[in-house]
């Protein structure tokens, strides 16, 4: 029967629709035999509940709204593949908006959301929290990823990108390298200030300086800092991207210039996007697993939506997977002597 309904199944089984309604949703108050007939009818009938319906008599509309900065590389499919399985497997659906980095639509994402949603997870590294958070309903159940701070008592996930960040630069010390430079993220974003700051942590711990080029987490961004140090000549023989699609940006730039990786440079990211795992060489990255942070951030929300979130700060601290990136330095080569091949040029461009 096509679009079987609780009134057909009350109909074919010989009881009340409250009876099928009551059997449905699970109440102790139907015999067990009873509630067996009732869903054997509903089964031969291929009678498919209303998700709407079921979730009206709990006021709530089994929907959950996801703020996200962008939708751009790898990062963000994996994040939102984890959010909507978690949510999938719970019987919710998610609703999600993008703010493109401009507060004002994300300001707008949260007024368009509400009461349409029973709970948001926001995550905006990018902005501050007078410019967004500010507009999020106190009575809204929210989980916030790696967002300002300024929300006390609400629901975070955050990645320690500090310790993160230093643990990567101290992989690529330990592994003989001493001329690092930095591709940093877009400035003002939390995510690449603290990364950042964890790499010139471990730098300042080893006795070593370290250079810092501009980046805005895309891949074209990275290999713009590999083609500065290139014409450079530049002797440098590691490099530490804030994320992995700078760091792929910048090995595909060596790659082209003839520049062996990791023979000559070591180049590490940040993520471990499955990306770096394809490549060749495989890039050295530091794992938060992006997928089971969106699972978490979204099993943390329906928390929150129960009422049983205490509002605590949850702190991912990633792991360094080792990859061929960062094999051992050679002692034979330099990015300088590469364009540089004459003894009085060999010293162009000393690293500071």
């Amino acid at each position: 029967m096509p679009h079987a309904t609780i009134r057909d199944i009350a109909r074919e089984a010989a009881v009340s629709v409250a009876t099928v309604s009551r059997a449905m949703n699970g109440h102790s108050n139907v015999r067990p035999e009873l509630r067996a007939h009732i869903e054997s009818v509903a089964t031969r009938l291929g009678y498919v509940p209303h998700a709407a319906a079921r979730h009206l008599s709990s006021a709530r509309s089994g929907m959950i709204g996801v703020v996200v900065p962008d939708l751009h590389g790898e990062f963000f499919s994996e994040l939102l593949r984890g959010m909507d399985r978690e949510a999938s497997e719970r019987g919710l659906y998610c609703m999600m908006m993008v703010m493109h980095g401009d507060a004002q639509r994300g300001v707008a994402a949260l007024h368009a959301m509400r009461g349409r949603v029973d709970g948001l997870v926001v995550m905006a590294p990018q902005v501050s929290a007078d410019e967004l958070l500010a507009h999020l309903p106190r009575d809204m159940p929210a989980v916030l990823l790696n967002c300002a701070p300024g929300q006390p008592g609400r629901a975070e996930l955050r990645i320690d990108n500090v310790a993160g960040a230093s643990a990567v630069v101290e992989h690529l010390i330990a592994s003989g390298r001493r001329r690092l430079v930095h591709i940093a993220g877009p400035a003002g974003n939390i995510d690449a200030d603290e990364r950042l700051r964890g790499a010139q942590d471990a730098c300042a711990r080893a006795g070593l300086s370290l250079r810092v080029l501009p980046g805005d987490f895309r891949e074209p961004s990275g290999a713009a800092a590999a083609a500065t140090l290139i014409a450079e000549g530049i002797d440098i023989d590691a490099i530490f991207a804030a994320n992995d699609m700078m760091a792929i940006g910048a090995m595909m730039a060596f790659r082209r210039a003839g520049i062996m990786v990791p023979d000559r440079i070591a180049i590490a990211g940040f993520d471990d996007i499955p990306l770096t795992r394809l490549i060749s060489p495989s890039l050295t990255s530091a794992s938060i697993d992006i997928a089971s942070f969106g699972a978490s951030a979204v099993a943390r929300l329906v928390k929150a939506i129960a009422g049983d979130d205490d509002g605590s700060i949850e702190q991912r601290v990633p792991v360094v997977m080792v990859r061929e990136s960062t094999g051992p330095a050679r002692t034979d080569h330099t990015l300088s002597n590469v364009h540089n091949n004459t003894p009085e040029q060999s010293g162009k461009g000393e690293y500071s």
